[in-house]
């Protein structure tokens, strides 16, 4: 497992390795389906940890650590039951399509933030009685995910934006559509974000806020501009009638963390 934050042309060609590994049984444009939950899970699991590490230190030991937030979930960002771990269920090679869709739906169930975000892929679902990606393939992506880690101090905070805007991108062609219908260049939104200059407390809404590109970029462009930790963050507002783009747009919005977000809506 590597370290240090992921810049952009490493964490392009790690996507692509990741795509490369599944590729054959999936349509092209549906790599992001697989890849992005994945993605989130890793990320999930490595900021509990790390969540885990900085309370073992102030209470002598990650065992009482784990206790205390058993009790307390308040005390973390999100619960992660042992058994779900990301590094535990990357060790099964049988049936683990199945195994690591029971334990998504089991983290969301202990985290009601996370229904209808984390649990929307079934990695065990079949078409015309064949797996739609198999147990070898899944097991590859995942060993190809566990190349680095996606803690608090590992990547940008808008990791899974970016991941998801050059999946898009990368196969948006492929879908038969043009990138420009679904797709905004990064530097396109971080210009909008600059020409909006919010200040903080303000209220940011984005009408169809997509995968919330400009929304996240909106609170990153105040905090470069303040250059110092933002008191009163942005107030975000989206909605996105494509349910797995909200999907996505919800993994972002959680993923920042931190943040006085009102959240995104589906429809």
């Amino acid at each position: 497992m590597r370290f240090g934050k992921l810049d952009i042309s490493t964490l392009e060609n790690w996507l692509w390795e990741a795509a490369c590994s599944i590729r054959g049984p999936i349509d092209a444009p549906k790599y992001k389906d697989y890849i992005i939950p994945l993605i989130f899970y890793k990320r999930l699991c490595d900021v509990y940890e790390d969540e885990i590490k900085k309370l073992a230190k102030e209470f002598g030991s990650e065992e009482i650590a784990k206790k205390l937030v058993a009790k307390d979930r308040k005390l973390i960002r999100f619960f992660t039951p042992e058994d779900c771990l990301w590094k535990n269920i990357r060790k099964i090679t049988i049936g683990i399509g199945e195994k690591l869709t029971e334990a998504l739906r089991k983290i969301a169930k202990e985290n009601p933030k996370l229904q209808g975000v984390i649990d929307i892929v079934d990695f065990n679902t079949t078409q015309a009685g064949e797996r739609i990606i198999d147990d070898e393939r899944i097991h590859r992506l995942m060993q190809i995910l566990s190349k680095y880690r996606l803690g608090l101090n590992d990547v940008e905070p808008d990791i899974l934006g970016r991941a998801y805007e050059y999946l898009l991108r990368k196969f948006a062609e492929g879908s038969g559509q043009s990138a420009g219908e679904f797709y905004t260049p990064r530097e396109v939104g971080f210009l909008m974000a600059y020409l909006l200059d919010p200040e903080e407390g303000e209220e940011v809404y984005d009408p169809a806020c997509g995968s919330g590109g400009l929304l996240i970029k909106s609170q990153l462009v105040l905090k470069e501009k303040k250059k110092r930790e933002v008191k009163r963050p942005l107030k975000l507002y989206g909605q996105e009638v494509n349910p797995f783009t909200y999907a996505m747009a919800k993994l972002g919005d959680i993923s920042l963390g931190g943040y006085n977000r009102a959240g995104v809506e589906n429809g």
